[in-house]
């Protein structure tokens, strides 16, 4: 079977949610056999090993750098990008698990579509809360708050959730106007075309917002799809990690860093702070100084 698609990982010190999340496409995706490629940055946790020890088993491509700059996430989903050779791409967390043809449901927004249209497509995504004591969630079209598949790696009731994806995308086909976030999909092309994540916002934070941004100014459409379905551990690989099971109801330092550094990045560059719409989608921002385009990796 030709494989129209390639997913795309990055990966920081993430090692038993990366495993969860290979483990959900070779098992869950309608094209089982798709590439699969996975770049890990810095990672000291045993993901390196792990990966050169499955690497031919699995099928996967994976680029293990040490970087003292960091790439970070949009800068190792550039490179996984720039490595895919199918007509699309699927771009996921590593702290993401896809529930049955999450794949093949975002696919099947592109059929008949022109060529100059330009769509980005994401799954329903279901999530716990990202701190325990918070109180319910935010409502919205992409987040949605469900107990009772599990919070972490080691509590997360595969089964359960694929049986409860199943029945929910058999019972409900909703797309609505405007999705985005991690995961997204779209022609390989396309992500090509804009250029990808601005190494400007990296390691993290801002930077999905202001590629969404650049986007939107470009003419990309967004689309969000209840029949394409993913569990999301909510920011397992960079607001915190295991370690903070007993105590993690603030974000760690380093991403409060990030997310300071990066706001102030953002309005230098946009001169105002991003604003979202009623459904939590980022909205364009009219900048003509600020180029849309920029260089890919």
């Amino acid at each position: 079977m030709e494989q129209p698609i390639t997913t795309c990982i990055n990966t920081n010190n993430n090692f038993a949610y990366l495993k969860l999340a290979v483990e959900s496409i070779r098992n869950n995706a309608y094209y089982k056999n798709q590439p699969i490629v996975i770049y890990a940055e810095n990672c000291t946790d045993g993901t390196n090993k792990w990966l050169r020890s499955v690497q031919e088993l699995l099928d996967l491509t994976i680029i293990i750098e040490e970087n003292e700059v960091p790439k970070g996430i949009g800068g190792g989903m550039d490179v996984c990008v720039s490595k895919a050779k199918t007509k699309y791409v699927n771009i996921i967390h590593s702290d993401m698990w896809i529930a049955p043809n999450q794949d093949i449901e975002l696919l099947k927004l592109y059929d008949g579509l022109d060529k100059s249209e330009r769509l980005i497509a994401s799954s329903f995504r279901i999530q716990p809360k990202i701190f325990p004591n918070d109180p319910d969630y935010r409502p919205g079209t992409v987040f949605v708050p469900m107990d009772g598949f599990g919070s972490f790696h080691d509590d997360f009731d595969k089964q359960k959730f694929d049986e409860w994806s199943t029945e929910f995308s058999r019972d409900n086909d909703l797309t609505v106007r405007k999705g985005g976030g991690a995961g997204f999909f779209c022609r390989t092309e396309d992500y090509k075309w804009i250029g990808g994540n601005d190494p400007l916002f990296a390691p993290a934070s801002f930077d999905d917002m202001d590629l969404f941004i650049r986007m939107q100014n470009e003419g990309y459409t967004f689309k969000m799809v209840s029949k394409s379905v993913l569990y999301h551990f909510s920011a397992r690989g960079s607001h915190f990690r295991d370690e903070a099971k007993d105590n993690f109801n603030s974000k760690s330092t380093r991403q409060q860093k990030a997310e300071s550094d990066n706001s102030r990045k953002f309005y230098d560059k946009w001169g105002q702070m991003p604003v979202s719409d009623e459904a939590t989608f980022v909205t364009p921002i009219n900048n003509p100084k600020v180029p849309n385009r920029i260089p890919l990796i």
